[in-house]
């Protein structure tokens, strides 16, 4: 059982020790997020944080529809690095932005290049979701995430995936600012124009789409 106080640093705890235990194996499919739930009585929103955090590592993989499977065993070095994307990095919002149009732009254009009908149905109900929760702003937020970083993992890019899954967890606060600042129809209006795009395997238009919208986010901030 994870006790309510840090309990993303314990999850992530119980994960290595499973690791370095031989519990799972490289190759393998690690638990659900529903049987974790069930097992350590968290949230699903826990689970997926620290799943996210060893996702950007590159312990962990994420397949929409298959599972998440583990990919590096050698989890005793995976702390500090210089390099890595921090919270300070992404303490500006504009900044964020910016590199998430010039990264996601391109995601989105390869993701409408490998759109399946499981990518679009996963994207339909992340956005119904966020219409569902308009006024509930943690469970838009999480949606609205989700459905980018679903796009991000269609890209079929890992380098490209696990960059934007690092700044994502790094940035849930500025999401959640900026659905203060900017409420729910322009996340809704440009998500709903960008899943048309992708059900139509136009690459050209879900790129344009993707800049449009970060593009929007940066100048409503300026």
């Amino acid at each position: 059982m994870i006790l309510h106080s840090n309990v993303t640093n314990q999850l992530v705890q119980y994960f290595k020790d499973n690791i370095n235990s031989g519990n799972w194996k490289v190759g393998e499919k690690i638990p659900s997020e529903n049987q974790l739930r069930e097992i350590l009585g968290v949230s699903r929103a826990s689970v997926r944080t620290a799943v996210q955090q060893l996702v950007g590592l590159g312990v962990l993989e994420t397949k929409h529809g298959k599972g998440t499977f583990l990919l590096d065993d050698q989890v005793d070095d995976i702390t500090g690095s210089g390099n890595k994307i921090t919270s300070e990095d992404c303490q500006d919002i504009l900044k964020v932005l910016e590199f998430r149009r010039i990264v996601e732009s391109e995601a989105c254009f390869l993701a409408a290049e490998h759109v399946t009908p499981e990518l679009i149905q996963t994207l339909q109900g992340y956005l119904e979701e966020m219409a569902a929760n308009k006024e509930k702003k943690e469970a838009f937020v999480t949606a609205d995430i989700e459905f980018h970083e679903a796009i991000c993992a269609a890209s079929e890019n890992p380098l490209l995936e696990k960059s934007m899954v690092k700044v994502f967890e790094e940035t849930r606060k500025n999401h959640s600012q900026m659905h203060d600042i900017f409420g729910f129809k322009d996340g809704i209006y440009y998500h709903t124009l960008i899943l048309s795009a992708l059900k139509d395997g136009d690459s050209k238009k879900a790129r344009k789409l993707m800049y449009e919208h970060l593009q929007n986010g940066m100048d409503q901030l300026i």
